[in-house]
């Protein structure tokens, strides 16, 4: 996947990292809610807000049931929000699979749970304005979300 360069060479400057436990299904979630609350307490419209939070908790989701813990970190521009989320997991074999609709690896708990629909990536690609992942078997997955508002 292409790399989109951020916008009138406005590089963004980090901000915050939040820690994300892998199994930690009780928890999940509050890395989201946390990126969201800076972004509106920063003045971010609530459009950003929004997209960034869809991305964020999809992306949060994904750490939690597949990535054996990772982090999140948040770097903030007036032309860009930039999420990057990196794991410890076993990585995605066939990242054009992952990227359909519908296609899950979940567990039989992870469903029980409401999780493993399969949306996760193609939501996080579709509240992106850029979009860019490395992973591959035995390397975990790096993600990184651009947003721009509009």
């Amino acid at each position: 996947m292409s790399q989109e360069p951020p916008r009138d060479g406005d590089e963004p400057e980090f901000l915050r990292a939040f820690a994300i436990q892998a199994g930690d299904f009780a928890g999940a979630g509050n890395v989201s809610i946390a990126v969201k609350n800076l972004l509106k307490e920063l003045g971010f419209p609530p459009e950003v807000l929004r997209r960034a939070a869809i991305a964020a908790f999809e992306a949060e989701m994904n750490v939690v049931m597949y990535g054996g813990g990772g982090q999140m970190e948040v770097y903030l521009s007036p032309r860009a929000v930039r999420l990057v989320i990196s794991d410890q997991g076993p990585g995605i074999p066939d990242l054009d699979l992952a990227m359909q609709e519908g296609w899950s690896t979940a567990t039989p708990e992870m469903r029980e749970m409401g999780f493993g629909a399969g949306m996760g990536l193609p939501n996080i690609k579709r509240n992106s304005d850029a979009f860019c992942i490395d992973t591959g078997p035995g390397r975990g997955t790096r993600l990184q979300v651009d947003i721009f508002p509009r």
